[in-house]
């Protein structure tokens, strides 16, 4: 049977795009949307909580759904049977971040094919640079194109470490706090550090490799970094400058060393840095560019990243 992949997860589309396969795929998440073109699919997933009202108010509801012991996201069940992939992309990594792998499960619950092992599911796990090449062989490997997976994976590594060389050289290094979420304070983790560390930057908050810290505010007066970067998860960056007000109007904010020297950046959380697939190499260029105004220029500034 010819391959018909279902992608639950933004990045999982976009791998798959980056490998050659976007004409297998025969559905997306309503979070899958890159490149344009596969805006075309039907969507088969919607989350359960308001998405257009304040970051206060989606953290609350996704904390009591979550106690409740409820998903976050729902999938089309009835749509996915009629569809009948052969191949589901999901993820373990984040329950808040995308449709898991327990959605998938409980939509297949009462459609189940044991001929053939079919539907194969596939639960990409990204905490760390070096999972997302890991995910993107795991996709390749899926579909029988492993081989696609050495060629892509060593092309988005050379464009970083040229980058990584470079803002090695460059000093002093900026400390960097990434704020994730605004209300309440989150900063990056998971791959977050590793780029900052690689922009020529040093992070202050969260590590490599493990979840998303919550912080606090007197956390971030206390380690008054040079240079802020705002990246909220699931937000661009007009979404990120409504949501300012909760930042920007706490008495201490003109305090900080960044803000007084206009170096606090909103860029695109959405678009870029919480996707873990091939635009993580974007994610660097526009750190790089934040970081070092003058050294790098890829293009990224009023698309990617804007001043504050």
């Amino acid at each position: 049977m010819p391959d018909r992949v279902v992608s639950l997860l933004a990045s999982a589309t976009e791998i798959l795009c980056s490998l050659g396969f976007e004409h297998v795929l025969v559905a997306r998440s309503h979070e899958c949307d890159y490149p344009e073109t596969v805006k075309r699919l039907p969507a088969i997933t919607h989350p359960k909580l308001k998405v257009n009202v304040g970051s206060a108010q989606i953290d609350r509801e996704i904390k009591t759904l979550l106690e409740q012991g409820l998903s976050i996201y729902q999938v089309d069940a009835r749509q996915l049977k009629e569809l009948n992939p052969t191949l589901i992309i999901t993820q373990t990594q984040c329950e808040v971040c995308a449709v898991s792998l327990k959605d998938v499960e409980q939509a297949l619950c009462e459609w189940v094919r044991l001929k053939d092992g079919e539907p194969k599911i596939v639960s990409l796990c990204p905490n760390s640079l070096a999972d997302v090449w890991a995910d993107i062989a795991r996709v390749a490997a899926a579909l029988n194109a492993s081989e696609r997976s050495v060629v892509i994976i060593s092309r988005l590594k050379a464009r970083m470490k040229t980058i990584a060389d470079q803002a090695r050289s460059l000093g002093p290094k900026p400390r960097v706090a990434s704020i994730e979420w605004i209300d309440p304070l989150m900063a990056g983790g998971n791959w977050m550090p590793e780029l900052i560390e690689m922009a020529g930057g040093v992070n202050l908050f969260g590590e490599a490799g493990k979840h998303s810290p919550w912080m606090s505010w007197d956390e971030l007066k206390t380690q008054d970094p040079d240079i802020i970067v705002i990246v909220p998860c699931g937000y661009d960056i007009a979404k990120t400058r409504q949501e300012l007000p909760a930042l920007t109007q706490k008495p201490d904010w003109p305090k900080l060393k960044a803000v007084k020297n206009n170096r606090v950046y909103l860029a695109d959380g959405n678009q870029y840095f919480n996707r873990p697939g091939p635009r993580l190499a974007e994610s660097l260029e526009i750190l790089s560019e934040i970081l070092h105004p003058g050294q790098f220029r890829f293009g990224h500034q009023n698309t990617g990243w804007r001043h504050l």
